[in-house]
């Protein structure tokens, strides 16, 4: 589809691309059998399709698979797409949000999300059982994914995602591929789930919670950065904490200089 033709289609219906809703249409369909290269597509795979769009992706995907599930969250758009993949039996457009939606069953994801939603994808498909996710996200968000240890880019996400994905960063997607272009760039990314994760956490969500906070406090030194959030987690009191700490390992380090094990570490020596 060429930015005439998504342009031509947003004039015909009367639709104007939604900022809030990170609505930039992909123009270049020559990324299409890339995506489905790289997601391995065989004829038995159910595929979601996340911000489907006028569902150009959607019916590229239709022959490659068993089936498509196109999600779109905004209703006028939703509407297009139902009557531009209604002759196709096994297109199954579902409006709405999909962290929200109780979907069909799917075992991969191909898509162009949404910027907004990139984070929250991500940690949604880790949560399903998804053999690979196939995403075209900006090339920002795919930095802090593969960051090293130290970095700028290193952050909650990398340590988390990491535990439980692996991750690979593909063909670079130029702005100018959307129309509305977003200002940067993009790339394709693949993520898989592990079939073990790389380090084993007694309590996931205690965990996640720890690397979180412990990134609002990047720079500080380790016993610190983890005071405020261990006292409120564990109802404990300072001197409580003062005696936990002394036996935990990496007090000389500062959140930043951990490793994604590391903080697997740190969680499960907090928790009985």
């Amino acid at each position: 589809m060429s930015i005439a033709e998504t342009q031509q289609f947003l004039q015909t219906f009367k639709i104007m691309p939604n900022k809030f809703l990170g609505q930039n249409f992909l123009v270049e369909p020559a990324f299409y059998p890339k995506l489905v290269n790289y997601a391995e597509l065989i004829l038995s795979d159910v595929v979601l399709d996340v911000g489907a769009g006028f569902g150009f992706l959607s019916k590229f995907l239709v022959n490659k698979c068993r089936s498509v599930i196109a999600v779109e969250k905004d209703p006028k758009i939703a509407l297009v797409l139902r009557q531009q993949t209604c002759t196709f039996t096994n297109i199954v457009v579902v409006e709405g949000d999909v962290l929200k939606l109780v979907l069909p069953s799917f075992n991969k994801i191909i898509a162009a999300p949404p910027y907004y939603l990139s984070s929250q994808l991500v940690l949604f498909l880790m949560k399903h059982n998804v053999a690979c996710a196939v995403l075209i996200v900006q090339k920002e968000f795919a930095d802090r994914l593969i960051a090293e240890v130290g970095s700028k880019d290193y952050g909650w996400l990398t340590v988390i995602v990491n535990q439980k994905a692996h991750i690979e960063v593909f063909d670079l997607v130029t702005k100018d591929m959307f129309y509305p272009s977003p200002g940067v760039d993009s790339v394709i990314i693949r993520i898989k789930v592990r079939p073990v994760p790389l380090f084993t956490v007694k309590d996931n969500c205690f965990f996640e919670q720890m690397v979180k906070w412990l990134f609002t406090e990047r720079n500080k030194k380790l016993p610190n950065a983890l005071e405020p959030f261990i006292k409120n987690a564990l109802k404990i009191c300072k001197k409580d904490f003062q005696k936990i700490i002394q036996k935990l390992p990496y007090c000389e380090m500062r959140p930043r200089e951990l490793t994604p094990e590391d903080f697997g570490d740190l969680a499960n020596a907090f928790i009985n």
